[in-house]
């Protein structure tokens, strides 16, 4: 027995001196293994789901020592994937390191279509001598020109050839668009009608809650902070429009434009009822429903209390 501990303790000194010799390497069950048949039952483990404790440490010092894993050892695809989750600011870093992969067409063209969805010259043959990285910082510089003065920024995206001259196309790049200044493009849409009715008809109400549509309709094309014209403008056209995506809708209610554009209201004022704290008696349900059914009188009482319930639960439709 003395002698076997020996053996052992013999073998470990062995393996931490990173000792093999040409006989026995180690016992698996009382079994001898040969060191010429390691490298076979080394595989053999792998292949049933083993792991290689010491290749996996040699492996993981290295890659501490290398430091960034080096993109262009990577396949292409996997590499662009890993660059695409970058803003502009990120991938110009990166093209420091790695030119060629940091200034590819797709990675910039994925970050100008991301930020703004819809320009008239992503339908057209590009120029000569075009890119999309200098696309997106024409962009970007037209946008800030819109947020300081809207005309100017729209005339900046016309000279570049970005936009087409049409207010059907100024809609769709501003329904498509998240970088734009909402009180800026409030003052442009309430003096460009022409866009704005272009603008209302991109949106798509079918199968909607009437509170929910609303909310969806304020977050393109907010709301004025005060009431008048340019608010009831916006009350129609959504009336209008909600009625168009859903005529089978307005049917079985018995809804037309005008009744919806009552509720629109009752529902903003109830949001501002709700909502703000310097209303100390909020309206009740019972009240909203008597209000309501006064001002459209073929409204059912169960549309209207579900009505209600939304804004009670969700909040403001205009917020």
């Amino acid at each position: 027995m003395g002698q076997g501990l020996w053996r052992i303790a013999r073998n470990q000194q062995l393996q931490q001196q990173g000792y093999s010799g040409p006989g026995y390497l180690t016992r698996e069950h009382g079994r001898r293994i040969p060191a010429n048949n390691v490298s076979s039952t080394s595989h053999r483990k792998q292949a049933q789901g083993g792991i290689d404790i010491y290749h996996l440490l040699k492996t993981r010092k290295s890659k501490e020592q290398e430091g960034f894993i080096n993109l262009e050892m990577l396949p292409p695809e996997l590499s662009f994937t890993i660059l695409s989750y970058l803003n502009a600011t990120d991938l110009c870093l990166a093209s420091c390191v790695w030119q060629d992969l940091a200034n590819d067409e797709l990675l910039w063209q994925g970050l100008c279509k991301s930020t703004w969805g819809h320009c008239s010259i992503y339908n057209k043959n590009p120029p000569l001598g075009f890119s999309f990285r200098k696309l997106y910082m024409q962009l970007d510089e037209g946008s800030l020109t819109f947020n300081a003065n809207p005309d100017e920024g729209v005339n900046y995206f016309m000279s570049k050839g970005i936009l087409d001259d049409s207010p059907k196309e100024i809609a769709k790049f501003i329904f498509c668009t998240r970088t734009l200044n909402w009180k800026k493009l409030r003052i442009y849409l309430d003096e460009r009608r022409d866009v704005l009715d272009d603008l209302v008809t991109l949106h798509n109400f079918r199968n909607q809650f009437l509170p929910n549509a609303l909310r969806e309709f304020f977050r393109h094309i907010h709301a004025p902070e005060e009431r008048g014209e340019y608010l009831e403008t916006l009350i129609t056209k959504f009336s209008h429009r909600f009625c168009a995506c859903n005529p089978d809708l307005m049917r079985e209610l018995g809804l037309s434009p005008d009744a919806v554009y009552v509720l629109c209201y009752s529902l903003i004022l109830l949001s501002i009822d709700l909502t703000s704290p310097h209303v100390k008696n909020k309206m009740s349900k019972r009240e909203f429903i008597r209000n309501t059914r006064r001002a459209a009188q073929n409204i059912s009482e169960d549309f209207v209390g579900h009505l209600y319930d939304n804004i009670y639960l969700i909040g403001h439709v205009a917020a």
